[in-house]
């Protein structure tokens, strides 16, 4: 198979949902559907059921969310399918977002009781403004749901944007039944299967087969006519076009935990999904199928296999072709380096990789001089600006209590940090120096030190910090200015990661004295050599 047919069958998206809507779930239920687990698990499993495959580390296992975001490729119907699964709890961080930096669409899950919730709105808003296609799937339509209609007004009303319902629920509740398909014309009448673990058994028939009036009481029935044409003659038009320029969402609807549903979402996205698409670079659009590979670093993780203290940076492949041992440019240095080691990910298990494609995920385990945001590329001139930052707005001192172990302490705290969902600042006083975390939300703390001391050994003790906001002076700016500078009560001058120098204020009131008393400092919300791509 060519280059042009390998990249036509890739289909790289991930799963966005406000926490509890159902996303892990419909990604157990994909990997079911295609083959890719024989018993679909669940995070809240009971004894005798699996553990999430997506949920890999263990505070997960516990807590029941997806803390980080985790890769999984397989195969289906001849496409070859790389779904990112991102964190799924309220304080989400950076870490979700860099994640769709290196898709190409989403599946939007919404709980069909609860309608547009608020982190899924921010995840929407995201997508929106970087035009990736959305699709939408209305989850949970077995238990007691809004109205389709009103979920379907309200995903137009509060996302401002179109949506075409390319299947409609066949009762809904206690009597949900199944789906109609408004393109086949079909009604897929469902029966469950044992705890959702198994593929749900289906009858394929029409609206006029004296089985779905059987099913469905009179009344659902002839509601469900009724609908039907309200969406056939006053509802949004199909068009593909718009489709894939995320004007429009097809939405889907179903039952994850039943698999009502699933295998018509699936292979409707599959079938309506891009494959992957080019990438700015500069002024320019890097061809997806030039000889030439490149792709650019979205996220780095530690420790994935508790066995091994090792470091994976993920890469999106964007052009050409990935061969392992290959040597390619690291635009950030200008060194070449080879490309060894590289694996591919399926949770938290990992084989080698001898070959990738555009829209594949590679992992690079070792290669400590890869960072957030690198460019790897054959052509020294493709530099990839992808990845989105975002202020901290949250702040808090980490302490090494026990002495004895601060080489293991330094150690987690250094290769944690490179991961990039906290970030560390030290202060410039000379005094102690004492770490300050930053995050987007304060469970990445927890986080943090939930791993600090189950993969490294230390104990650390966290310490809640009255700042507020951090604000970056230019590297440039005259050290005498910065030491005489007007601080106010409770701001700190620190320095971040790359030695930049970085006030931290304990409100906004501070800033304002601030930039009164020292107008000719300039500030930035984030470091003056980066730019969110998401302004």
């Amino acid at each position: 198979m060519g280059l042009k047919e390998e990249i036509q069958r890739r289909r790289t998206f991930a799963i966005i949902s406000h926490p509890d809507a159902g996303k892990t779930t419909l990604t157990e239920k994909f990997l079911l559907y295609a083959g890719a687990v024989q018993l679909a698990g669940s995070v809240t499993a009971r004894r005798n059921q699996r553990q999430s495959t997506s949920d890999w580390m263990e505070l997960e296992r516990k807590r029941g969310i997806s803390i980080s975001s985790t890769v999984l490729q397989f195969d289906y119907s001849g496409f070859r399918i790389n779904l990112l699964d991102t964190p799924g709890h309220q304080d989400f961080s950076e870490d979700t977002y860099r994640v769709l930096t290196a898709v190409d669409a989403v599946v939007m899950v919404i709980d069909a009781a609860k309608g547009i919730e608020a982190q899924t709105r921010k995840l929407f808003e995201v997508c929106h403004r970087r035009k990736i296609p959305i699709f939408t799937f209305v989850n949970k339509m077995d238990r007691p749901s809004k109205e389709p209609l009103a979920l379907l007004d309200e995903i137009e009303q509060v996302l401002r944007i179109s949506a075409f319902p390319m299947n409609w629920p066949l009762g809904t509740g206690f009597q949900f039944r199944g789906i109609y398909d408004r393109l086949t014309r079909e009604a897929h009448l469902f029966e469950l299967a044992a705890g959702g673990a198994y593929r749900a058994p289906v009858q394929i028939s029409t609206l006029a087969d004296p089985l779905v009036h059987e099913r469905l009481d009179g009344g659902a029935h002839t509601r469900l006519l009724e609908e039907i044409e309200i969406l056939d003659t006053a509802g949004t038009p199909f068009d593909e076009k718009k489709i894939l320029a995320g004007e429009t969402t097809p939405v889907f609807f179903g039952s994850a935990r039943n698999n009502f549903g699933v295998q018509l979402l699936l292979d409707g996205f599959l079938k309506r999904a891009d494959s992957p698409r080019p990438r700015r670079s500069g002024a320019s659009l890097v061809p997806v199928d030039t000889a030439g590979f490149s792709g650019f670093i979205f996220k780095i993780q530690a420790n994935m296999d508790p066995r091994h203290r090792d470091r994976i940076a993920f890469l999106r492949v964007c052009s050409g072709i990935f061969r392992r041992d290959m040597t390619a440019i690291h635009a950030q240095s200008g060194k070449e380096i080879r490309l060894s080691n590289a694996a591919k990910l399926f949770g938290r298990e990992r084989e080698t990789v001898d070959e990738a494609y555009p829209g594949d995920i590679v992992g690079f385990v070792g290669q400590s001089i890869l960072r957030i945001g690198d460019t790897l590329a054959e052509d020294p001139q493709i530099r990839f600006e992808e990845i989105p930052h975002f202020p901290p707005e949250c702040f808090a001192v980490l302490n090494n209590p026990n002495p004895s172990k601060y080489k293991r302490f330094r150690e987690g705290l250094d290769q944690l940090l490179q991961e990039g969902v906290v970030q560390g600042f030290l202060p410039r006083n000379g005094g102690a120096q004492v770490p300050i975390l930053a995050a987007v939300g304060p469970l990445q703390f927890e986080v943090f030190k939930y791993r600090l001391e189950n993969e490294y050994g230390a104990e650390s003790r966290l310490e809640a910090s009255e700042w507020k906001l951090a604000r970056w002076l230019p590297p440039s700016a005259d050290p005498s200015v910065l030491t005489s500078a007007s601080l106010p009560t409770g701001a700190v001058l620190v320095n971040d990661s790359k030695g930049n120098p970085v006030i931290l204020f304990p409100g906004d009131w501070a800033l304002e004295y601030f930039t009164e008393k020292n107008p000719i400092l300039e500030l930035s919300e984030l470091p003056f050599s980066e730019t969110s791509t998401l302004a």
